[in-house]
């Protein structure tokens, strides 16, 4: 079985939020973009929290959109081995180091976890942080068939932690 890996994390030195998914599916690897999977609602759902119609734009000016509200990304998983893409088959996790890396962030204020898996290994590897909101996130994938809109009413609260 193929050990998959995840993106380098896209944070910049005044990043406020950093919201965390579990691993990349292959839709994402295969396009080489973190959510790239056309039916999965992560693009709109954090529109909707900065305010911007991120759908309609190319990638790299995504990426530059969430730089300039505040949110990174990254993953908690480094590396895996998984057929397909659904987080239930993910066998043998490499953890990413979220420890070091939310050491580097000085301006960070909180980290989402996009889905139970992501929540899951996440906490336990950040364990409790002072001054850390750690949120817990319903998952923008489309394995998880929730309508858009509750999606929508649990990522809202991501606002409180860009502005």
């Amino acid at each position: 079985m193929n050990r998959k890996a995840g993106f380098e994390p896209v944070v910049d030195a005044h990043t406020r939020l950093l919201i965390l998914g579990s691993l990349p599916g292959d839709a994402s690897l295969r396009a080489g973009q973190y959510y790239g999977h056309p039916q999965n609602a992560f693009w709109r759902l954090i529109g909707g929290v900065i305010g911007s119609d991120l759908v309609v734009l190319p990638y790299e000016e995504r990426l530059a959109a969430l730089n300039r509200a505040g949110v990174g990304l990254w993953d908690v998983i480094a590396s895996a081995e998984r057929p397909g893409s659904l987080d239930a088959a993910i066998r043998q996790p490499e953890a990413a180091d979220l420890c070091g890396l939310v050491q580097g962030l000085p301006e960070l204020r909180a980290v989402a976890f996009n889905g139970a898996k992501a929540a899951k290994l996440g906490r336990a590897a950040l364990g409790e942080t002072p001054g850390l909101a750690l949120i817990d996130l319903p998952s923008s994938s489309p394995a998880h068939a929730r309508p858009l809109a509750d999606k929508a009413a649990g990522w809202a609260q991501l606002a409180n932690h860009i502005g």
